[in-house]
């Protein structure tokens, strides 16, 4: 009715190991398995949403489409990929390379800050200047009156 004593265990404690291994194995199987028939139901959703997006023909909407302009195209950014380990190797060897022109430049090395500057400045989209709020001739903001709907004066 509890805990068998040591003598009376039925299997030595390798026979235990070995079935425990076994439990691990099955449960492994299992998950794999379990995790193979969730990728195939993945791949059978893409393909499907694949095929439904070839099977629209949207030549016809490029008659009443604007034109692009090559300038145009270039000013929009491209998209945001999803960051991996090539696309992030990919982006450190093209930003090493990048830098290492910018180190080179004869105008960097002559003034770094002032060709950092310089950069920013041209690079930068001009900034648009709103206009002033009036203020009264003491400097203070004008005010707002208030004083809708009420009576101009109480007097009793």
């Amino acid at each position: 009715m509890g805990k068998p004593s040591k003598g009376s265990e039925t299997g030595s404690k390798s026979d235990k190991k070995f079935e425990k291994k076994l439990q691990f194995y099955t449960k492994v199987k299992d998950t794999l398995a379990s995790l193979s028939v969730q990728k195939e139901i993945g791949k059978k959703k893409n393909r499907r949403r694949q095929k439904k997006l070839k099977a629209y023909d949207l030549s016809t909407l490029s008659e009443f489409l604007p034109e692009v302009n090559a300038s145009q195209k270039s000013a929009q950014p491209a998209p945001d990929l999803k960051m991996n380990c090539k696309r992030r190797q990919e982006l450190v060897l093209t930003e090493g390379e990048r830098l290492n022109k910018v180190l080179d430049h004869p105008a960097f090395q002559a003034d770094p800050i002032g060709s950092i500057f310089q950069h920013l400045q041209s690079e930068q989209p001009p900034v648009e200047e709103k206009p002033k709020k009036k203020t009264n001739t003491n400097g203070s903001k004008k005010r707002k009156n208030r004083k809708k709907g009420k009576a101009e004066s109480m007097d009793f």
